[in-house]
């Protein structure tokens, strides 16, 4: 293979020419992840074609001995930067991000709790036989059966993001002589640098009671006092404590660290005013994996080091006892555990105008090459969503042939249906060999569809030389069963 070729005037600023393109680049790997003596990837000790072969594709591959080494790495990084605070930390991994029954055993096996987001995940649930008491119910909209069925199955907490939410779970546990576990979601106003559709701590979003004052309540109360004071004295809630979230995706702990002080000064001067107990702080998650080659995630324990540090000092300086700590991975966890694989199929080079510049020559057109795999928007909706940018590799072999600027595609009927927006790949990539997609574990099965009629992909869960399903594949069956008129 060629070295040291020059980068495409097409590609974007960040990304470079690999100096090999059969390497694996291993932050954005699972840690099972290798190639074998004949270049085929291979997984968990399994490789890519055997997978093809029994599977088909696309397909989503996960590590599972990726997934459980961290939820560990998190539990126990968390346990041990907290223990003199507040005797460790609750880890709530966000099932949003991907959930099935199997996931659900592994977390509770691991040691950790289950963050829920509708009554569809509080069903996955429940079918795990997860204790309702370890298990969270998130949501800006629930529903009277959703909240029925979090009082039904004893969840640990129930997570309000609105006055209006607040009175409807506290009648409904009146109603039913109980009380709603509660914690009270606030919008810190703190800044994620993110995408502003998951970003969500700032004022102008759906998420969470402000913490800033407003000048049209009488009493000049913040939306998120006015829920401390309603929620202490309501005998249908049991108010917990706060919770924030400050969005997704992100790798520089200073807006954690900012808002877990915001949030602990206002747990201070709440209990002070309003003579209650906020036992429990959640401060969320959000932390950010490596999509791309430059992407740099923070290791577990340097996550946890920094928020201790703030939690601890903040809570010296206010003379309170730090209330216990729970946060909420999902991303983190199961993100880089998972590829996707795909079958190449049709490809075609077009000439592209190079951006414009103050110098160089003009009418100059450079190629790119379009890459179509069996895929698409269907299994991963997110660069269309949030122009989120992924890596692809040659999975099925491994090639000498000089890198190319490519643009790995999908088959649906949508100029937007790009699955690798930029990447470099073997000149040889052909029809029938296979593209490897990494991290996407996190938000692309959850986000499925089956646009132009598409049949989701399964899921297979690889550990030690063994594969099995862990969510099977739709076939055209399942899709046609939903047709009334057929």
């Amino acid at each position: 293979m060629q070295t040291g070729q020059a980068a495409s005037p097409l590609a974007p600023g960040w990304l470079s020419v690999p100096a090999d393109l059969n390497a694996l680049h291993e932050p954005m790997w699972a840690g099972s992840v290798k190639r074998n003596n004949d270049g085929v990837l291979t997984v968990g000790g399994l490789d890519v074609a055997a997978l093809k072969e029994q599977f088909g594709t696309p397909l989503f591959v996960m590590d599972e001995a990726d997934f459980r080494a961290r939820a560990r790495a998190f539990k126990d990084s968390f346990d041990a930067a907290f223990a003199d605070i507040c005797g460790g930390v609750d880890v709530y991994y966000a099932g949003k991000s991907f959930l099935c029954t199997s996931v659900v055993k592994w977390v509770e096996e691991e040691g950790l709790r289950l963050d829920t987001a509708s009554g569809g995940e509080l069903a996955v649930a429940a079918r795990a036989g997860i204790s309702g008491e370890r298990v969270a119910l998130h949501g800006n909209n629930k529903s009277d059966a959703e909240i029925n069925r979090a009082l039904d199955m004893g969840l640990g907490r129930i997570v309000v993001d609105s006055l209006d939410e607040l009175v409807r779970v506290g009648a409904i546990a009146q109603h039913r002589g109980e009380q709603a576990k509660v914690m009270l979601r606030l919008t810190p106003g703190v800044h994620a640098h993110t995408h502003e559709f998951i970003a969500t701590a700032h004022e102008d979003q759906k998420f969470g009671l402000s913490m800033a004052e407003d000048s049209t309540d009488k009493a000049g109360l913040s939306a998120a006092e006015e829920a401390v004071a309603a929620a202490s004295a309501h005998p249908g809630i049991e108010l917990l404590g706060l919770h924030c979230h400050i969005g997704s995706q992100i790798f520089e702990p200073d807006g954690f660290a900012l808002a877990a002080e915001k949030l602990l000064r206002f747990l201070a001067a709440m209990q002070e005013k309003y003579s209650v107990t906020m036992p429990e702080l959640d401060l969320g998650g959000g932390y950010g994996i490596a999509y791309t080659p430059v992407d740099t995630p923070r290791p577990a324990a340097e996550i946890a080091q920094a928020m201790a540090a703030v939690v601890r000092s903040t809570c010296a300086e206010l003379g309170i006892t730090a209330p216990r700590i729970s946060i909420e991975p999902g991303r983190a966890i199961v993100g880089t555990t998972t590829f996707t694989l795909y079958e190449v199929g049709t490809l075609k080079t077009v000439r592209v105008d190079a951006p414009a510049k103050a110098e160089g020559p003009e009418n100059v057109t450079h190629p790119r090459r379009y890459v179509s795999v069996d895929g698409g928007m269907s299994d991963n909706a997110r660069p269309v969503l949030y122009d989120a940018d992924y890596s692809a590799i040659l999975a099925s072999r491994t090639s000498l042939a000089a890198p190319q600027l490519s643009r790995v595609v999908g088959k649906h009927c949508e100029s937007g249906d790009i699955v690798v927006r930029d990447v470099y790949l073997p000149e040889d990539v052909a029809a029938g060999d296979l593209l490897a997609v990494p991290g996407t574990g996190a938000y692309c099965w959850a986000l499925s569809s089956n646009y132009n009629y598409l049949a989701r992909p399964g899921v297979v869960a690889v550990r030690d030389g063994s594969a099995r399903l862990i969510v099977r594949g739709e076939t055209e069956e399942d899709l046609l069963n939903r047709d009334m008129g057929v």
